[in-house]
């Protein structure tokens, strides 16, 4: 049961940990490793930066809107309304003071809060991972041979995680086990 969670998984983790590590320093010159290093250090600073960003802009939208909601109420509470309606046989109806019902409620401003700050949060996170893979790619494209060497021990590095998935995969008898069950 506990490997059917991805977050739960901790072996496979540490074996794939494990051969990348190998990898990194069978296959790679201190050049290349600092060259990584620095990439995945630029899309975690961008990711943060996105997220804060991503954030601000969801409370300050959120507060625009709030802002608005209220001005909207304050012209409608001091505009005129009916009071009464008559028709055409010449009864008269009382309508309904529904002001109470329109005025902006905590629980409102709250789930504004809330749904912005979420949005914001994942808007700017989203938009820091593309910016700081598309200048981490940057990076690591900048020394031809760098490049290439770090391409060769990514292919390596996948061909024997394949070797490693299949391998277990024929050990496996059936489809139950197969899945873990």
């Amino acid at each position: 049961m506990s490997d059917s969670l991805a977050l739960l998984r901790k072996n496979a983790g540490q074996e794939i940990s494990a051969l990348a590590e190998e990898h990194l320093k069978h296959d790679l010159q201190d050049s290349d490793r600092d060259a990584l290093k620095s990439a995945a250090s630029k899309i975690s600073t961008h990711i943060s930066i996105g997220t804060v960003v991503g954030i601000g802009l969801g409370a300050f939208l959120a507060f625009r809107l709030r802002s608005r909601r209220m001005q909207m109420f304050n012209a409608f509470r001091a505009h005129e309304k009916p009071t009464h309606v008559k028709f055409a046989d010449g009864r008269g109806e009382a309508i309904p003071d529904v002001t109470p019902f329109m005025k902006p409620s905590t629980l409102g401003d709250i789930a504004a809060y809330t749904f912005f700050g979420f949005g914001g949060l994942f808007l700017g996170g989203e938009t820091g991972l593309f910016t700081g893979s598309a200048s981490a790619g940057r990076t690591i494209m900048r020394d031809p041979e760098s490049r290439e060497r770090i391409e060769t021990a990514f292919r390596r590095f996948r061909a024997d995680l394949l070797r490693k998935e299949a391998d277990a995969l024929d050990k496996k008898k059936g489809v139950a086990e197969l899945l873990g069950l």
